[in-house]
């Protein structure tokens, strides 16, 4: 195999729509047959194939295929059905899972030498799809198994990516349904020893909606860019939203800042979306005091709260559209069911809960479609090596 670096400087002067094209000419000296790239799709439910068909599937389940064990698992895959030898590896950046790519071998190859710096192409490659997508929109259309509404292409066009993972936390977020939600909305940003992060809902339905978080979500970006504190951020965000719709349209939206050194939380508690945590096997609602959503009145003053994570804690959030849910019975998702989940989901990371929390709101609902589009967001908490030694 040519040298990663000599391969990482070709996928720089690519076109951007020819890194999968870079990648295959680069590994044909090292035997390498074919190579494919496939990208999750926005329900987390298919793989679908970057480019031409070329006689392949062009779209893949994730739950039951070779390439969505690596996808799953983040971790190379030896797939042998068929006679062919497929070597699949998962293409994540910093945590953020993107899809795999599949490279098709001689019968006879030696998988074993070959792996470590596939696995550190694959890497590569993920950061410069991120770095593409500014100027083709051919990764963009990978990920759609169907058309979005106008609606969901804003929304996902404002979120930062679906996972995130770094020493002291790894989170993951997920949003239903995939190709038609409107107002949900999350965000995160870590710098300075800080994460923060927020969980949105912005009222009214399709284009409204849309428009209303995306003006919420910039705003708050604004105010925290600009290095304001928490409260600030709100009070910002707040003033935004009513000077575009004057009391008539607000956001609810849960504020938080993670510090990443000590476990310190601030949290403002605007609205609707609401906290769970999981400390062993304890599941608990943390409440806060509630203060008025973003723009329902001019010059709302908002007040920080306090907690503390430990290493360990697995926080839930989650949107109206999911604890409000209601069972053909009559009982919300968030009395019991949700913290049923919770409990039943420990083992899983935590790129895999908030689907299976999700697959749980639906079979509680009764399968029937929800009546609001539903957001969850897990974080599990590492802490730093001084914590977690005390």
């Amino acid at each position: 195999m040519r040298e990663i670096a000599e391969i990482e400087q070709a996928l720089r002067r690519a076109a951007p729509h020819r890194l999968v094209e870079v990648v295959e000419d680069a590994l044909r000296d090292s035997g390498v047959l074919r190579v494919e790239l496939r990208m999750a799709d926005y329900s987390l439910r298919t793989l679908q194939l970057v480019g031409p068909a070329s006689g392949a599937d062009p779209s893949l389940p994730i739950n039951d295929s070779p390439q969505g064990r690596a996808f799953g698992a983040q971790e190379p895959h030896v797939d042998r059905e068929s006679g062919a030898l497929r070597l699949h590896l998962p293409v994540t950046v910093r945590g953020d899972r993107l899809g795999v790519l599949t490279a098709e071998l001689p019968p006879g190859a030696d998988v074993g030498a070959l792996l470590p710096g596939l696995a550190q192409l694959s890497e590569a490659l993920g950061h410069e799809i991120l770095v593409a997508e500014r100027d083709t929109d051919l990764y963009v259309l990978a990920r759609r198994a169907t058309r979005l509404t106008l609606a969901a292409e804003m929304q996902w066009q404002l979120l930062p990516g679906r996972s995130c993972a770094r020493p002291e936390f790894a989170l993951a977020a997920h949003l239903e349904p995939a190709y038609a939600i409107f107002g949900d909305n999350y965000d995160w940003s870590v710098s300075d020893g800080r994460l923060t992060l927020t969980v949105t809902n912005g009222m009214g339905e399709g284009i409204e909606a849309a428009l209303l978080t995306n003006l919420a979500i910039n705003a708050l970006r604004n105010a925290r860019r600009a290095g304001l504190p928490l409260a600030d951020q709100a009070a910002l965000a707040d003033q935004a939203v009513y000077a575009q719709y004057r009391g008539e349209a607000f956001v609810s939206v849960l504020l938080l800042c993670f510090d990443l050194a000590t476990g310190e939380v601030e949290a403002v508690d605007a609205g609707s979306p609401r906290l769970w945590r999981q400390r062993g096997q304890s599941v608990e609602s943390v409440g806060f005091e509630a203060q008025l959503p973003l723009g329902m009145f001019e010059d709302t003053v908002y007040v920080p709260e306090r907690f503390s994570v430990r290493p360990g804690d697995r926080l839930l959030f989650g949107s109206d559209g999911v604890y409000a849910a209601v069972s053909p019975a009559g009982e919300s998702y968030g009395d019991r069911a949700l913290a049923r989940a919770l409990r039943g989901t420990r083992l899983l990371p935590p790129t895999h809960v908030p689907q299976a929390v999700l697959r749980e709101l639906a079979v509680h609902h009764g399968g029937g479609p929800l009546e609001d589009d539903a957001l969850v967001v897990c974080l599990d908490w590492h802490g730093t090596a001084a914590i977690v030694a005390t």
